[in-house]
């Protein structure tokens, strides 16, 4: 206690510092003599200050500066490197720098063992994490290369736990999550082999707690790999393994024995596991799955009992009534607003519309198998349903009784059925309208099509299927721009309608608005990317903007869908004819009549072309299967016969005149033909054709003045006159055109016979549409244009 001084308590410990002192007026600094005086000399030291600064607790203590000495209270300076024994010559040094640089940092001593294995067990847990999510999104090779590598590290961390004496602390939950991981990414690259084995490395692991439960996945893969009796072994294993308690796991796997009975074709062994089902835990899956056994094994009473077990199954969800507002408790609304399209709603609602597609998919499947006839199975499902949870269900089985008649091409019956909806509920009548103008449309009874489509209309506006029909109705009175109003309402109620979009494309081309009609199909190609109908309306929407190189484009894509349609192969040939390109053009002609060669057209193409190029033998074998198509046309034989005579073969040429004047025996062209052969063979039967031919002409000279005095009667004296003349001139330059008897044979035209029928080589725009254009113009409102939307889903 001596060295404590205690402060009196008159003395006032903080008093002075106010005071202002002049030695740090820094404005004066100029007029200072003895601080001018130390900057010019860098030395020396002013005299010393008077002023007197109040004392401390320690008592007052001299300062030394290097302006001088001044005593100053104790503050926290000291560790900052501030001093009060400095002395003259001292240097400042307040950071200490002049003690050199700091001492180097202490190494770090080596990771311990411990240490080592907690970082590598970081690891292997980092690999697992990435192999999972790379599993997530699908990188499947890249999450088996993380679970193989996760192995290795674990295998690692084990020998480093063994090497480090502490091989009985094996983390055994690591090991399994690693094992566990590497056989499911296994499975899921469907290398089956190397996933079993990992899966058997843990089952027969007696450290591996609750490890039999995999035998459920080693079963999986044998069940994809169809060895069934091995499935149904390692179910059943797994089932023993896994007790009371786990009810839910018990019951999934027994559903699973079942379905593999079915796939064996073992359907009572199925049943028993199915029903054992429905009596412990009732599903929807399982009922239906019961319901096909019955079906598979014509057990009609039993099938009857599961129907009734299938619809009275509990689905555990809330009533829609529940999301309806009530306007009275606004946060109560705010809820119901807020959980209306939440996951868990959304779940509900997939459930019940399977209830639904499994109950209606069973009444389909069993109405004609449970009552004598299909109506009486039906209507018995039906009164089923009306009488269970599932009410809503019965105008739908109703509606699906009707489709079934059509399917059976009952229209009779489907027709009555639909008429009975006329007085239900708008949503059901909207329904069964549009399938009636429908039907009506199919049957070309466009009136009642009509009808139905405005009674769909008027119950349901927003029915898209009911504006198509009615669009189609007015399209079909080529009121086009009406028709184009319909579908754009029917797109403005349901924009992917693309029926609608289809048929207002093809209302567009008949309004000749080709841009906007290449529009509509641009849309319909963008939703439906592989239709080959959208994408030849694409080719003949450039082909009438006179694109033909944009045509063949979406040609080429057309046949990139359908290789094999003869139409569109013929197509492209026109087109390329078109373009001079020949060669193109043969190819494209050729594979078309290899897939259908009864397309007469093609043949006339090919057999054309074979002339065009000097090699007629091979142009007769396609106007010989012409003339089988057409066996009435003579036009086909004088073809072959002419084809024979160009390539050097009289006496072909002179059988197959013969037996045309057989078949055709007033034909001028052939027995013209018949005589300047004979004649040029120097052949006996040249004065009989001669006569013949006389006889003909004769009969034909005096054909035409009898129509052309029937024209003087019907349409006067002058028409009749001018008439006369044309003829006679006509007449005239035919007989001028026969060449005379003593003229060589080789000198004659190729003209002579194409005077006598159709050039097949003559102007492409004269001949009929080729298949693939003409069948869709024609059909523009066929089954596949209108679209399954028009009946219910």
């Amino acid at each position: 206690m001596e060295n404590v001084h205690l402060a009196l308590e008159e003395d006032d410990l903080y008093s002075g510092y106010n005071d202002y002192n002049p030695t740090f007026d820094s404005e004066e600094l100029e007029n200072d003599v003895g601080f001018q005086q130390a900057v010019r000399t860098n030395h020396g030291r002013r005299p010393p200050m008077t002023a007197k600064f109040p004392g401390t607790a320690m008592g007052a203590r001299p300062l030394a500066s290097s302006f001088g000495v001044t005593a100053r209270p104790m503050t926290a300076v000291r560790a900052a490197g501030y001093t009060s024994s400095l002395t003259r010559g001292s240097t400042f040094d307040p950071l200490g720098q002049s003690r050199g640089p700091a001492p180097p940092l202490e190494a770090k001593s080596e990771e311990t063992a411990e240490e080592k294995i907690k970082i590598l067990e970081m690891k292997v847990n980092d690999l697992i994490e990435e192999s999972c999510m790379a599993h997530s999104i699908g990188a499947l090779q890249l999450a088996l290369e993380k679970a193989k590598e996760a192995g290795r590290k674990e295998r690692a961390l084990v020998r480093q736990r063994e090497q480090s004496g502490s091989g009985e602390h094996i983390n055994l939950d690591l090991t399994y999550s690693v094992l566990l991981n590497l056989a499911n990414q296994y499975a899921n690259n469907e290398m089956y082999p190397e996933a079993l084995n990992s899966y058997q490395v843990i089952v027969k692991n007696k450290m591996f707690s609750n490890a039999g439960r995999l035998k459920v996945n080693m079963a999986n893969i044998y069940f994809k790999q169809k060895n069934y009796p091995k499935a149904i072994k390692f179910y059943r294993m797994a089932l023993d393994q896994i007790s009371n308690t786990h009810k839910e796991l018990r019951i999934k796997i027994m559903q699973n024995i079942g379905v593999v009975f079915v796939r064996m074709g073992q359907y009572s062994d199925a049943i028993t596991s199915f029903e054992h089902i429905m009596s412990e835990s009732a599903n929807i899956k399982t009922g239906f799955n019961l319901i096909l056994c019955y079906y598979a094994i014509g057990d009609r009473e039993r099938m009857k009992k599961a129907f009734l077990k299938l619809i009275s199954v509990r689905l555990g969800i809330d009533d829609e009534d529940k999301y309806i507002p009530s306007n009275d408790d606004t946060s109560s609304d705010m809820v119901i607003e807020a959980i209306k399209n939440d996951k868990l709603h959304q779940m509900e609602r997939d459930l019940k519309a399977l209830a639904e597609k499994y109950i209606m998919t069973a009444a389909k499947l069993i109405a004609p198998a449970i009552e004598t006839s299909f109506a009486a199975g039906f209507d018995w499902c039906v009164d089923m349903v009306k009488s269970s949870q599932y009410v809503e269900l019965a105008n739908d089985l109703e509606i699906n009784k009707a489709i079934t008649y059509l399917r059976q091409k009952d229209f009779k019956q489907a027709v009555e059925t639909l008429k009975t909806f006329e007085k239900k509920d708008s949503r059901v009548k909207s329904a069964a309208a549009t399938n009636l103008s429908f039907l009506y449309f199919l049957e070309k009874d466009f009136d009642q099509a009509d009808r139905y489509a405005d009674l769909a209309m008027n119950a349901d506006r927003y029915n898209p299927a009911a504006l198509i029909n009615k669009g189609n109705t007015v399209f079909i009175k080529q009121d086009y721009e009406k028709a184009a109003e319909f579908y754009k309402e029917a797109l403005r109620n349901d924009s992917s309608c693309t029926e609608a979009l289809y048929n207002l494309g093809l209302t567009y081309k008949k309004l000749n608005r080709l841009e906007e009609a290449l529009d509509c199909f641009l849309k319909l190609h963008a939703i439906l990317r592989n239709c080959a109908q959208v994408m030849y309306q694409l080719a003949h929407l450039h082909e009438l903007l006179e694109d033909p190189q944009q045509a063949i484009e979406w040609l080429m894509q057309v046949i990139s869908v359908t290789p094999t349609d003869p139409q569109v192969l013929a197509k492209l040939g026109e087109l390329h004819d078109a373009e001079g390109d020949k060669s193109q053009a043969f190819q494209y002609y050729y594979e078309s009549f290899r897939y259908f060669p009864s397309n007469i057209d093609v043949i006339e193409w090919l057999g054309a072309y074979y002339i065009e190029t000097q090699f007629c033998e091979k142009a007769i074998q396609y106007f010989e299967r012409a003339t089988l198509i057409q066996p009435t046309q003579v036009k086909w034989q004088l073809m072959v016969a002419s084809c024979y005579r160009r390539s050097g073969n009289y006496q072909k040429a002179l059988e197959t005149y013969k037996d045309i004047h057989r078949k055709f025996p007033v034909n001028i062209e052939c027995l013209r033909f018949l005589v300047r052969l004979c004649t040029d063979m120097g052949l006996k039967e040249v004065q009989e054709y001669a006569t013949k031919l006389k006889k003909v002409e004769k009969m034909k000279e005096i054909r035409e003045q009898v129509s052309l005095s029937w024209l003087c009667v019907c349409f006067g004296a002058d028409s009749s006159h001018s008439g006369s003349s044309t003829k006679g001139e006509r007449l005239s330059a035919k007989m001028r055109s026969l060449p005379a008897s003593s003229e060589p044979y080789e000198a004659s035209s190729p003209k002579e016979l194409d005077a006598s029928y159709v050039d097949p080589l003559g102007p492409q725009t004269d001949r009929p549409k080729t298949g693939a254009k003409k069948r869709i113009e024609d059909d523009d409102f066929a089954d596949e244009e209108l679209g399954d939307d028009l009946l219910p889903e």
